[in-house]
């Protein structure tokens, strides 16, 4: 029996964003740790992801928002459970003819609000080819200077929910590539400070600075114990 919201996360944003109730109740509601609600609140979980109002979508009841709102201790109740998501299949989305010129809009706004989506991501999301999204990116596109951006979701070309996910995928795939490269990082600089040390190399490492070879004195210069160093006015007060 499905008692969560259609779309958690974004039902989560939508909470935090407009309501009262605490990270505890909107965390219980949708199925999300109070800490990841926390994270939303924070800016630091969810980013990109646009909220979903669950009292337009009959989810949620704006009395029951105002009565957990008042009783930090109640939970909200999902007024009726969401309708099944036919499963979507694989390749390219079908976009209706009427829509198809809505295309461009829907590219520019992704493109301007979600720099992290892949092209691939975008031909999937509305329905579109790797060249079109080029030439609006490059603004060589025809009809550039008609093209105003805006929300796939909005024009009917996805769902809120297919482009949530890809969104969260793409922000997975940098997260994965920044740490891919630190750590690639950590292990090139350890294996040149290991190959210095078997060349006998100084360390990377800043080390204190020591005399110049050059500047070594030989063995006739060494000055005995008790000298005067060369240049110093022998004016020792006798003892």
């Amino acid at each position: 029996m499905i008692d969560r919201p259609l779309m958690p996360k974004a039902t989560a944003v939508w909470l935090v964003e407009n309501t009262g109730l605490t990270f505890e109740q909107i965390g219980d509601f949708c199925g999300l740790h109070h800490l990841e609600v926390k994270g939303i609140a924070d800016g630091e979980v969810a980013q990109g992801i646009k909220g979903l109002d669950p009292v337009a979508t009959g989810q949620l009841s704006r009395e029951d928002i105002q009565r957990c709102e008042q009783n930090p201790k109640a939970r909200l109740t999902l007024t009726k459970p969401p309708v099944d998501l036919a499963r979507r299949s694989r390749g390219g989305r079908y976009t209706p003819v009427s829509k198809r010129q809505d295309r461009p809009n829907a590219i520019s706004w992704l493109l301007r609000n979600h720099p992290e989506l892949s092209d691939a991501q975008l031909s999937k999301l509305v329905g579109t080819t790797k060249s079109t999204i080029q030439s609006i990116r490059d603004r060589s596109h025809w009809n550039m200077q008609n093209i105003k951006p805006q929300d796939p979701v909005t024009l009917g070309l996805c769902s809120q929910i297919d482009l949530d996910e890809a969104v969260t995928d793409a922000q997975t795939k940098l997260r994965r590539a920044k740490e891919r490269e630190e750590r690639l990082a950590m292990l090139a600089r350890n294996a040149q400070f290991a190959a210095d040390e078997a060349a006998g190399l100084p360390s990377t490492q800043p080390l204190p600075q020591t005399a110049e070879a050059g500047d070594a004195q030989t063995p006739g210069e060494a000055q005995a114990p008790g000298e005067a160093a060369p240049g110093e006015a022998e004016n020792t007060p006798p003892a």
